[in-house]
């Protein structure tokens, strides 16, 4: 697995390898991938992805080169082709991990790349990397992801991280999943169909109250303003899901509430202090897993 492009390309053995050297992480230091130099490509705006890859490499002992908005300060300003781009890069750095913001462009800079290439997001496309984690939360907070039921909220249509994470769950057994979203942004008929070959048992519905107390996990997403045509037509779903401390008391006890971040108003900071809340833990397991990830294509071990 040279590239990591997409959350199909895992199996639960590859899963479970990185899972397993991301829990190693929490106790001890690895300088691994000293001398090595990761290049950090973001046509879009980042803060958590952008920021724990880069922390991952550092306290791996490698080296980072970035940019932090590419589409303006990079030769893409002068018209340069992201293929171009990566042919150049990649005689720069042993790794590229790139955002940008067309669906397929990672999989474009893999086949040009002299040097393995990460996906942290393409797009409406996947998000495979915030998919392992998102993955990882589920099982270091609820010790299981088979027979889990999710709820996975909001913007489903351009949402690159349900997308990612509704491919990893397929893997799993007895999965219960309710996409719960405006009809217009419902999740798209590519990822249904591949529940329905892998016999994963989904459900489409428009009110959230009719599931919130039956699920193990509440996946909360964002209305992606950036995704919308005109500000109009993204003031029409602003707010339409939200959750505050009262919708948390509705959840069962043991569940959890996550969200990819960043929020904008669909969680209410009151409800940052409940036990469910576990979106900023999702953050610092991002960081372990991309630990991990960084290790597993740069060294093979």
């Amino acid at each position: 697995m040279k590239h990591i492009i997409e959350s199909q390309q895992f199996d639960r053995k590859f899963i479970e390898k990185i899972f397993k050297v991301a829990d190693g992480f929490e106790s001890k230091t690895d300088q691994s991938l000293k001398g090595k130099i990761m290049a950090s490509l973001f046509y879009e705006p980042s803060t958590r992805t952008r920021f724990s890859f880069e922390s991952a490499m550092l306290r791996l002992g490698g080296s980072v080169i970035t940019t932090e908005n590419a589409k303006e300060f990079s030769s893409a300003s002068k018209g340069e082709t992201l293929e171009d781009s990566i042919r150049v890069i990649s005689n720069y750095a042993d790794l590229i991990v790139m955002r940008h913001y067309e669906q397929g462009a990672a999989e474009r800079a893999s086949l040009v790349s002299e040097v393995p290439v990460i996906n942290a997001g393409d797009g409406p496309g996947q998000h495979p990397t915030q998919a392992l984690l998102d993955l990882y939360t589920i099982k270091r907070e609820l010790k299981k992801i088979d027979g889990i039921s999710i709820a996975m909220v909001g913007d489903l249509k351009n949402g690159r991280t349900i997308r990612s994470l509704t491919y990893l769950l397929g893997k799993y057994k007895n999965i219960m999943i309710y996409f719960v979203s405006p009809k217009e942004l419902k999740v798209g008929n590519d990822i249904k169909e591949y529940l329905k070959k892998h016999n994963v048992e989904f459900f489409e519905i428009q009110d959230l109250s009719a599931v919130i107390s039956k699920v193990d996990v509440l996946y909360q997403t964002r209305i992606q303003k950036e995704r919308f045509v005109n500000s109009k037509e993204y003031e029409k779903f602003k707010g339409c899901y939200q959750i505050d401390l009262k919708q948390v008391d509705k959840m069962k006890v043991k569940s959890i509430l996550m969200h990819p971040l960043p929020r904008v108003d669909e969680i209410l900071c009151e409800v940052d202090s409940s036990p469910k809340a576990v979106y900023f833990k999702q953050t610092k397991y991002g960081l372990l897993v991309r630990m991990a990830l960084l290790k597993f294509v740069l060294s093979k071990k």
